[in-house]
């Protein structure tokens, strides 16, 4: 399945209407990109994830990484910590670690809305709570009756990503991302590659194990296609970028959101071509740490309100 997903992505791009890419920018980025001290971003431990046990990283990372997607809002929703105020993905890894250290483990399958949405409280809602609620209940409830209760247990023999994939997508239906383009189904997948590139990080660095993700392709959200337009990788005709720069919303499976995400794919997969013994995920990885920089990023994200990133 890993494989339909660059392949439907080219299809989608040799087809696009609105959405172009720059190959003489692609030289010059692959050009700039330093890949060989790439560190995961789960590497630097946020809030203490790491000096967890690994089954119980492994169990937490399945929950949260089901739901880390749509941050935008006006406002943003936002949580209030010790450290100052945090937002988008952090602030609800926070907010999950606090909630599993409190009860001792990540077992949605008998918590009530009410407990979620505290554990969630920020000075909003977060965007699409009921959908996160429903998520979360589904994978538990999945883990408890088909795995003994225990993600980590489950995978623990497996160390690469077509396997693992294939585990996720066949047995959590909340990870299902496709679009219909002209007909034909198109495959992205986003959370389902980003929680297999987290495991497979995190077993090579906490169990120091050789793992394999060379199969992993580009995850398709809303930050990496921004940082490739400030990067002047990706083309968007007028009247898209119109849209997305008076932040407009782009309707989840419409042509404008899937000629941006498949032309996303497309990029990450031409940059990593032009550089030696890298995978797709690691510039992946490397072009969503740009957009960490917010100076540089002059022109805004799409938006669209998914489950899917």
């Amino acid at each position: 399945m890993l494989d339909k997903i660059l392949e439907t992505s080219n299809y989608v791009y040799n087809n696009a209407k609105y959405v172009k890419i720059d190959l003489s920018e692609i030289k010059k980025v692959a050009k700039s990109i330093n890949c060989e001290n790439l560190a995961h971003w789960l590497s630097f431990n946020p809030f203490g994830l790491l000096d967890l046990d690994i089954n119980d990283i492994i169990n937490f990372l399945v929950i949260f990484d089901s739901i880390d997607c749509s941050f935008w809002g006006n406002p943003k929703w936002t949580i209030e910590t010790k450290e100052g105020k945090i937002d988008g993905a952090f602030a609800l890894m926070y907010c999950l670690l606090n909630l599993r250290n409190q009860k001792g483990h990540l077992d949605f399958e008998q918590i009530s809305f009410e407990e979620f949405s505290e554990c969630l409280k920020g000075n909003i809602d977060i965007p699409l709570l009921n959908e996160r609620y429903k998520v979360v209940k589904s994978i538990s409830e999945i883990i408890n009756k088909k795995m003994v209760g225990n993600f980590y247990n489950y995978i623990k023999n497996i160390t690469n990503d077509i396997e693992l994939f294939n585990i996720i997508i066949n047995n959590f239906p909340s990870f299902e991302d496709t679009r219909d383009y002209n007909g034909k189904t198109i495959y992205f997948y986003k959370l389902a590659q980003l929680l297999v590139s987290d495991i497979l990080h995190i077993r090579e660095i906490k169990e120091k194990l050789p793992v394999d993700y060379s199969h992993l392709v580009g995850c398709a959200d809303y930050k990496i296609p921004q940082v490739l337009r400030n990067l002047n990788i990706v083309k968007y005709s007028s009247d898209l970028e119109y849209l997305i720069d008076n932040k407009k919303e782009i309707e989840e499976n419409s042509i404008y959101e899937i000629e941006i995400r498949a032309s996303m794919i497309v990029a990450i997969d031409l940059i990593k071509k032009e550089i030696k013994d890298v995978t797709a995920i690691d510039v992946n990885d490397a072009i969503w740490s740009l957009g960490q920089n917010k100076t540089l990023m002059s022109k805004p994200y799409h938006l669209t309100r998914t489950m899917s990133y």
